[in-house]
């Protein structure tokens, strides 16, 4: 059997690196760097980020050509919709893929926390997510001929709100997924009720008292409110605020789920 040795005078011996440090601007920069860099070699990823939800609401717009008062309503609530649905789905997908390749543990052995990776894919699915809502609002207001009485900056806020939910959503979903197909699969579990009770086929106050109830604590119900607010008011009012903030409250708190349930393999 061979005797442990001491570690020589005057130095400490120091246990491996966990990767548990508090979250630092510099290692969650570098691991935001990283995925953009990931997405830039990938142009089907980019396109469906990017291209599909324009392309949905030109779509939409061209489905109601013939009633373009309808489209108004529609349109600017699917404006923060479409962002939510593209983000959730590449996010949950892209850090299932990390996991499932052993590129997460490699990350994790690093001096890199479970703050700094999810930090840093919010930080890269946000800047793709300003573009995007930028993109789908300007062709929205300014080609599609979407009538909003409020700024089309409101519009653009609300967007990326929903875009960086969506990051959270996939983010935190993609810790209880085995495969890509079961991350693909938590849509409808995820997505779908949201969509269904958020006010955008029926105002919410005409529904079932137990639905309406369970719409009330859905954050896709007050982004739709929230792009409403902006296309009957001028000016900002105290329901859009409220809005927001549950918007950005709730993307706030799925992201520190995230970051508790993040896992560095799959078993």
């Amino acid at each position: 059997m061979t005797t442990p040795t001491a570690p020589p005078t005057g130095t400490t011996a120091t246990a491996p690196s966990t990767g548990r440090r508090h979250l630092t601007p510099s290692r969650t920069t570098a691991t935001a760097a990283r995925v953009l860099r990931q997405l830039h070699h990938d142009p089907r990823t980019i396109a469906l980020l990017l291209i599909v939800p324009v392309a949905m609401i030109t779509l939409l717009r061209y489905v109601f050509d013939g009633a373009p008062d309808t489209f108004d309503p529609i349109g600017a609530s699917l404006l923060g919709i479409f962002p939510l649905i593209t983000m959730f789905l590449v996010t949950s997908i892209a850090t299932l893929r990390e996991r499932t390749s052993g590129t997460l543990e490699r990350l994790l052995a690093l001096p890199l926390g479970k703050g700094d990776l999810i930090a840093g894919y919010a930080l890269a699915f946000g800047a793709i997510a300003v573009v995007q809502s930028a993109l789908a609002t300007a062709v929205s207001v300014w080609l599609l001929g979407l009538d909003v009485m409020g700024s089309p900056w409101l519009l653009l806020l609300v967007a990326l709100l929903d875009a960086l939910l969506g990051t959270a959503l996939g983010l935190f979903v993609s810790a209880f997924a085995a495969s890509e197909f079961q991350a693909v699969q938590f849509m409808p579990a995820v997505i779908f009720p949201q969509l269904l009770l958020c006010g955008l086929f029926i105002p919410r106050d005409q529904m079932h008292p137990v639905l309406e109830a369970i719409s009330n604590v859905l954050p896709m119900s007050y982004a739709v409110d929230g792009m409403n607010q902006v296309l009957h008011h001028p000016d900002l009012t105290g329901d859009f605020l409220r809005d927001i903030a549950v918007v950005a409250g709730s993307a706030l708190l799925v992201l520190c789920l995230g970051a508790i349930t993040l896992r560095r393999r799959t078993p």
